[in-house]
């Protein structure tokens, strides 16, 4: 299977989970999860939020950041993969004046 995302249509979320800011995103979805290229703006988040009920696996393609899982705190940079597992919770923040730019596979298990 092929997921081509110059054929999705891009949309801007404000404030995703209660984070700050605007982060713009597209999204491939079906019954096993998600895959999802997110760009967090400048001083933007994602708010705190758990996964009941699957993995989150987020690679950033570039940018800088934070994340904050099970209350341990995370630094992200390019290359750097942060995975909040089944059951956690977690909050990702653009630290950086870029955008902080996300590959995030969602797996339902």
């Amino acid at each position: 299977m092929l997921v081509d995302f110059n054929e999705f249509q891009e949309i801007t979320i404000a404030g995703m989970n209660g984070g700050t800011g605007m982060m713009s995103t597209k999204m491939f979805m079906d019954e096993q999860g998600k895959i999802i290229h997110t760009k967090i703006h400048s001083g933007g988040s994602i708010g705190m939020h758990k996964h009941e009920t699957s993995d989150d696996i987020n690679y950033v393609i570039s940018g800088e950041g934070k994340a904050i899982c099970d209350g341990q705190e995370e630094i992200l940079r390019t290359g750097v993969c942060h995975i909040c597992k089944r059951g956690s919770e977690h909050g990702i923040t653009n630290t950086g004046k870029d955008d902080l730019v996300l590959m995030t596979v969602v797996v339902e298990r």
